[in-house]
């Protein structure tokens, strides 16, 4: 593999890790393998801390692509807490609200998604990397200022119902660039008449990458290894 000139990788980011905190490990290692100061090494799709799965990693010159790259279709599966919402519509922030699910069914349920499926408006969370008159909306939310956002369009292609233990929903969600399954988590709630946020999430698919095409943060070394190793041996 020539890093350098551009390779494009797949990792299955661990919950908790920021998307920085996997590309900066990354390029930390591989720097040290290739014995280089510094080498471009970024990713395609922002991932929550609190969520896992398909993240695109670019070096060298397929950092170029990054943009082409992010433009896939999206694959998630989410779970939500019906009955309760939070200020970060995930569990990052406590809950500040409850909501009765006396009246929620599974029927009710599958009725309510199948009315996000297709061209839709979605307010972005404030607790997210948004811009506002130039700094990210989550710095001003931590601050505690308010955050006016707009709303984006966007397209839900599909919204299937996967588990219906109730107060608690599991869903996939196949959606286009710059959809926040927080924010879709929020909007689900409103139209059930309760709330809801968002318990755990994974990004199964970017575009034809599934999960098991993906390597942990703990095969990295093991990678390097074989990769660079196979480097040296065709430039001999």
């Amino acid at each position: 593999m020539d890093f350098i000139e551009g390779e494009i990788l797949y990792f299955n980011k661990p919950l908790t890790w920021t998307s920085f905190d996997l590309v900066n490990k990354f390029r930390y290692k591989l720097c040290r393998k290739l014995k280089v100061k510094k080498i471009k090494v970024g990713h395609a799709g922002t991932l929550d801390p609190l969520a896992t799965g398909v993240m695109i990693v670019c070096t060298g010159k397929a950092t170029k692509r990054i943009d082409e790259l992010q433009y896939q279709t999206k694959e998630y599966v989410a779970t939500l807490k019906l009955g309760e919402t939070t200020p970060s519509f995930d569990l990052e922030k406590e809950v500040d609200a409850v909501y009765p699910t006396e009246h929620i069914t599974r029927e009710l349920v599958e009725k309510v998604l199948r009315g996000f499926v297709g061209t839709i408006q979605q307010v972005p969370p404030v607790f997210s990397a948004c811009k506002v008159e130039g700094k990210r909306a989550y710095e001003l939310a931590r601050e505690g200022k308010e955050v006016p956002l707009k709303s984006k369009t966007l397209v839900i292609d599909e919204l299937e119902l996967l588990e219906c233990e109730l107060p608690v929903i599991k869903i996939r969600v196949v959606c286009s660039k710059g959809t926040y399954i927080r924010a879709l988590a929020r909007d689900i709630g409103q139209a059930l008449d309760s709330g809801a946020h968002l318990i755990a999430l994974e990004r199964t698919r970017v575009g034809e990458v599934t999960l098991d095409r993906c390597m942990s943060p703990d095969e990295i070394d093991d990678f390097l290894e074989r990769t660079v190793v196979m480097t040296n041996e065709e430039n001999k």
